[in-house]
């Protein structure tokens, strides 16, 4: 089947079982997996590959991209310690203990750790589903660690993969040196890339070129560091970091609108086809076993699952209390949850689409030439992983969230009315110096500064309502949208709100510029 057929299939798939769990009130990674298995039975597409550099290239980075530039840097820095842990540590602890049962039930070490590899890292697509209606500071962490986690898994995978095929022999010290070349060649050359960002946005004014960079960001960001050798996941994270700290103030309202809208509607797109593409390839993995060691490997690959939600399980129910013995500095103290709100952290170790892109990848033979021993149970494994994490967590998180007992963040909700309030005052500071210097109609500027009292106090909409100076009005408006933006930037780098908060606020800001530049532009077009 052609590719073009290939994609408008998987399309109307997405759209179709989107809207069909939204209806039934569903999870819907499983359901986009599910109908992916279905198509998989029909004729056209039992022989349909995913080929791994196509998740590793055109999926990845702009989904990692796009997480990385909406996550909570705020969070992300007081939450840095566990985020590390969960991110490096359990990986490596995850992939060894999965290495040991694999290797107990059969495969040889090689083998056993790249399967080890294959299931450590959480998906940050699955991951993003199953924690909509967690608190903000245990979605960042979940989020983050998804970001990181991909980088230490597939360097390690990268690592083992030679030792099975090559025959190549490992040594710890040679991996933990290839391990801190990885991350440090990825973090430099992400914030390399950001900085090149900045630079050219801070000098573009074409609305439509600002918007083609930042499509080109993440593919121009991952690539360099594949080719050297580095980790692309962590460079693309990186960049995306840098740059939510930097957008604000170098791009323009126009562009920041255009861009948000394309990334919303892409990575919805690429999300929701990662899971019908693993759907699509399922029945084709599975019936590849064979039926008479299909037995051997559904008790392999259910032990495997097992492992795998169980080394999360114990990791966070072990290692916290371990850290709380020994540092009890009061900061870290406030931090802490206790046994029932950890529950849902631990719970959420979904795997998805990355693991399957690193199972196919896996040479089938040698560099020899001869077949490689325990392939398709490999494949088969990571596969039922998948399943098995998306169906039986994703689909119990919701009640795991009502049990523990959590709830949305109302600091939030505090933060974006004290943020509010903040920059409409400072708007009011700056009203009369910039009514002089635009020479605005005395009537026209009083009129708005009673209308940005009112909105301070009562969240009124703000008005055209200016009286005969119109287009001064407009202009008057759109100073002052300036004003808001530098006073809500300067509160979220005095760190009083969350950059959750400086988004909300400041989409609100851009389409109110963009609303008044398309008046007056009116005003230009207009003829004399």
């Amino acid at each position: 089947m052609r590719g073009l057929e290939v994609t408008v299939v998987i399309l109307a798939a997405v759209l179709a079982m989107t809207w069909l769990a939204h209806r039934l009130r569903w999870n819907e990674p499983v359901l986009l997996v599910a109908g992916g298995c279905l198509i998989g039975f029909t004729p056209g597409f039992r022989t349909l590959v995913l080929p791994p550099a196509v998740v590793l290239l055109l999926f990845l980075p702009p989904l990692l991209y796009w997480e990385s530039l909406t996550t909570s840097l705020r969070e992300i820095r007081t939450n840095l310690r566990g985020i590390v842990l969960l991110a490096t540590g359990l990986v490596l602890a995850t992939a060894t203990a999965v290495a040991a049962v694999g290797h107990a039930l059969g495969l040889s070490w090689p083998l056993a750790f790249v399967l080890g590899a294959v299931v450590a890292p959480t998906d940050a697509t699955a991951v993003a589903a199953v924690a909509r209606a967690l608190p903000r500071r245990i979605r960042t962490i979940l989020r983050t660690e998804s970001l990181i986690n991909d980088g230490t898994a597939l360097t390690l995978y990268t690592v083992v993969v030679g030792a099975a095929v090559e025959g190549q022999v490992v040594s710890w010290s040679g991996t933990a040196v290839r391990f801190l070349m990885a991350y440090a060649g990825g973090a430099a050359i992400g914030a390399g890339c950001a900085a090149v960002v900045v630079a050219l946005r801070s000098r573009l004014r074409d609305r439509v070129v600002e918007s083609a960079l930042g499509v080109l960001t993440p593919f121009a960001t991952y690539l360099p560091a594949q080719a050297v050798g580095v980790s692309g996941v962590l460079a693309v994270v990186i960049c995306g970091l840098i740059l939510s700290q930097a957008g604000p103030k170098v791009v323009s309202a126009g562009a920041r609108v255009q861009i948000t809208a394309f990334w919303e509607v892409s990575t919805f797109i690429l999300n929701s086809a990662l899971f019908v593409l693993v759907g699509i390839q399922t029945p084709a993995i599975v019936s590849a076993i064979g039926s008479a060691s299909a037995g051997h490997a559904a008790v392999i690959a259910s032990l495997v699952s097992g492992v795998v939600i169980g080394t999360r399980l114990l990791w966070l129910y072990s290692v916290p209390y371990l850290i709380r013995a020994v540092d009890r500095r009061p900061v870290q103290r406030r931090l802490r949850s206790g046994a029932r709100q950890r529950f849902p952290l631990a719970w959420s170790g979904v795997r998805g689409a990355v693991s399957l892109a690193a199972a196919l990848a896996v040479p089938a033979t040698t560099v020899q030439g001869r077949a490689l021993p325990g392939h398709g149970l490999l494949v088969f494994t990571a596969v039922t992983v998948i399943l098995v994490t998306l169906v039986l967590q994703g689909t119990t998180m919701p009640a795991v969230i009502r049990c523990s007992g959590l709830h949305g963040d109302a600091d939030e909700t505090t933060e974006e009315r004290r943020a509010h309030r903040q920059i409409v005052t400072a708007a009011v500071a700056a009203l009369p110096d910039l009514a002089g210097r635009l020479e605005t109609p005395r009537e026209t500027a009083n009129a708005i500064l009673s209308e940005l009292r009112e909105y301070a106090t009562e969240d009124a909409e703000p008005s055209d309502a200016t009286g005969p100076g119109v287009r001064a009005g407009l202009e008057l408006r759109r100073a002052l949208i300036g004003v808001k933006r530098s006073a809500l930037i300067r509160l979220r780098d005095q760190r009083s709100i969350d950059d959750i908060v400086l988004r909300r606020l400041q989409s609100i800001l851009d389409s109110e510029e963009v609303r008044i530049e398309l008046a007056l532009q009116a005003f230009t077009d207009r003829p004399p």
